[in-house]
């Protein structure tokens, strides 16, 4: 992740609220009918589309994930222990690190060993503090275990060398038989990590090098070139993509490409902000939310890109970072540390646009990333710092939580009335996806309107749903958020659904996403 297009989006962020007309902030929502067509499949919703990101970036690691073994805040060998339930209870499919901008600055080296052997060095892409590389290799791949997640590395291209993520590789995948795989036993891991997602840089059209997409696919090749296949796993590479729906950079990455081989391709759109977390009023609010249509836009896109060069689809489409992105309180990040953001109900709502997203375009994707795990941007937790206690499930946590049911199913197509938004001068409509297997549909449904409730009818087409139960998270203040002092105010809860006649009805109050599970004849 890079800062280096902020200013130019908070401009144009604020210009796009200036252009909203004032009338529409009245305008009620009413009532919505939708379809569910059971029997029309998209493709399997992967478990990875719920996938996460953790950068050494402000607090997210060291005073998120990593208080130390010698800390007095509980935790497993210096891993927070409240972070690995919560996390746990979730279920993080794959975890992306170390950045973001900081993989490539970090050289996996500095990483291991005993700590206190290990180097010092400033982290010249986020605040210039002091980085001890406390949280390293080893310490990060019994984060994931400890969690369920698989690893996905971010391998330094900028400053770094073919050797040295070849080797990174070794020290990680070899069972033993070479120097490096001893070396990894020797410093206390004498099973190898198994590591199979690599990602070949990271923004490299900015921060990872500021290269153009040609050069970053010369750079890619170079790279591949030297990445085996470790114990028998082959890893699989992910190339660095555009910024946001840049149609030139895929179309110049892939030609320079020319069908050299890549497992994955990774693109990375942000939804800015240009108020402070706590502190939205609904116009900018819906600035950023009518972002997530160009998501969605971006996503198609790319993918036609790629079916052009690659038909089979054998190389991934992953949207690795994404999320919201506010504008930071000088404050909070003095308190907190770069990038520190607390989550509120719009947050929540956001993740579940994209997450309905991602639902729908099941077929077209192979993983996504929110942005980032703890404390930093669209976090799912927030914490206190290294010394403190705290570490509340934010309301984005909680929308992820409704949908994880949709984990491994197939989604299926659906249709609504709502109106799709077109930026900046319309309002966010009713968003919904579905998916289904063996007995059950499940259909998650959002109300991004801060003063509409919605009565919503939807027909279920291909089935009979026979019963059905809901959960809603719900807070009519788009400012709601979850604190220190009260970490349950937005919570999920109970939701009353009706199911008869081949449809159901629930309800949809101001600020809401909802989950409903059907059992199917």
């Amino acid at each position: 992740m890079t800062l280096t297009r902020r200013g130019l989006i908070q401009t144009a962020a604020a210009s796009l609220t200036s252009l909203l007309p004032r009338s529409v902030f009245s305008q009620g929502a009413g009532n919505r009918k939708a379809v569910i067509h059971a029997d029309q499949e998209i493709g399997i919703i992967r478990p990875e589309l719920h996938s996460h990101f953790a950068e050494h970036l402000g607090s997210c690691v060291y005073g998120g994930i990593w208080v130390g073994k010698n800390s007095p805040v509980p935790n497993i060998n210096g891993i927070r222990r409240a972070a690995v339930d919560h996390l746990k209870e979730l279920g993080v499919p794959v975890l992306r690190w170390p950045g973001g901008c900081f993989a490539d600055d970090y050289h996996w080296r500095d990483g291991i060993g005993p700590a206190v052997k290990r180097p010092k060095s400033v982290n010249t892409n986020w605040g210039g503090y002091t980085e001890d590389n406390g949280f390293g290799t080893h310490e990060f791949v019994e984060f994931c275990r400890l969690i369920g997640a698989e690893p996905y590395f971010a391998a330094n291209v900028g400053s770094g060398s073919p050797q040295e993520m070849r080797d990174w590789m070794e020290y990680c995948n070899q069972p033993s038989g070479s120097s490096l795989a001893e070396e990894r036993a020797a410093n206390g891991s004498p099973e190898p990590f198994k590591v199979r997602y690599w990602g070949v840089g990271n923004e490299l059209w900015g921060c990872g090098g500021n290269f153009t997409a040609q050069r970053t696919a010369e750079e890619y090749r170079h790279f591949a070139t030297f990445a085996r296949a470790f114990g028998g796993l082959r890893p699989y590479l992910v190339g660095c993509g555009p910024n946001g729906n840049n149609v030139q950079w895929t179309r110049g990455f892939m030609d320079t490409l020319a069908g050299y081989r890549m497992d994955g391709y990774s693109m990375h759109f942000y939804s800015n902000g240009n108020l402070p977390p706590l502190e939205y009023t609904p116009e900018a609010m819906y600035t950023q939310l009518n972002s997530f249509p160009r998501v969605e836009q971006a996503i198609v896109q790319q993918r036609n890109l790629l079916d052009g060069y690659d038909p089979n689809r054998r190389i991934g489409l992953f949207l690795d970072e994404w999320g919201v992105w506010d504008r930071m309180s000088a404050d909070d990040e003095k308190r907190n540390g770069r990038l520190w953001q607390q989550e509120s109900m719009r947050s929540a709502v956001a993740a579940g646009l994209g997450l309905n997203i991602f639902n729908r375009q099941a077929d077209k994707l192979y993983m996504c990333n929110i942005a980032q795990m703890v404390n930093v941007l669209q976090a799912v937790l927030i914490t206190d710092g290294p010394g403190g206690r705290n570490c509340v499930r934010t309301t984005s946590y909680y929308s992820f939580m409704l949908f994880k049911p949709h984990r491994a199913k197939t989604s299926v197509r659906t249709e609504t009335d709502a109106a799709s938004a077109s930026p900046p001068n319309q309002l966010p409509d009713l968003s919904l996806s579905a998916s289904r297997q063996g007995g059950d549909v499940v259909v998650t449904l959002v109300n991004p309107r801060h003063n509409a409730d919605m009565q919503v009818d939807c027909e279920v087409r291909g089935v009979t749903p026979r019963q059905g139960r809901a959960e809603i998270l719900h807070d009519p203040d788009i400012n709601a958020y979850n604190s220190f002092d009260n970490p349950n105010r937005v919570i999920i809860r109970p939701h009353p659904v009706a199911v008869e006649n081949g449809r159901f009805r629930v309800a949809l109050p101001a600020m809401s996403v909802a989950t409903v599970t059907l059992q199917i004849a």
